[in-house]
């Protein structure tokens, strides 16, 4: 038997979308810097935020300097989601932990994620040794 309602079009919203975030397998990934709005920063971290506390995955930042790798990490403390834990890499000392709150972690990722140049760029000329990239995955 078929229904006289029509059938919700499926359409590839990606496509339309500014490349900088995407969905794979690998999970959802924005560079920085990009071109995303204000208010488009927000939601992203907000939608993070959420995924962190109620699905099982982490969230990384990530940029390259001349001496190494640096990582930021962040996943949940707690069953509420008030609390996060932030791990950093840093090639030359290692890693290192702290807890951070929910609003730190928000003010935190929002500052981070709207740079105007990576964290690898040098402050003197302005050159950027390329982007950084923030990724939300399946742990």
């Amino acid at each position: 038997m078929s229904s006289d309602r029509p059938q919700p079009r499926r359409t590839d919203h990606e496509s339309t979308r500014d490349n900088t975030l995407t969905l794979s397998q690998h999970g959802r990934r924005l560079t920085v810097p990009n071109e995303r709005s204000g208010a488009a920063i927000v939601s992203f971290v907000d939608w993070v935020l959420v995924e962190l506390t109620h699905e099982e995955v982490f969230a990384e930042y990530r940029s390259s300097h001349v001496w190494g790798i640096k990582r930021t990490q962040y996943v949940t403390a707690d069953e509420y989601g008030q609390t996060f834990l932030k791990r950093y890499y840093d090639e030359r000392l290692g890693w290192h932990e702290e807890t951070i709150s929910r609003t730190d972690l928000r003010i935190e990722l929002v500052h981070r994620l709207s740079r105007t140049r990576p964290e690898t760029s040098d402050r003197r000329t302005g050159e950027s040794g390329g982007y950084d990239t923030f990724v939300v995955k399946r742990i």
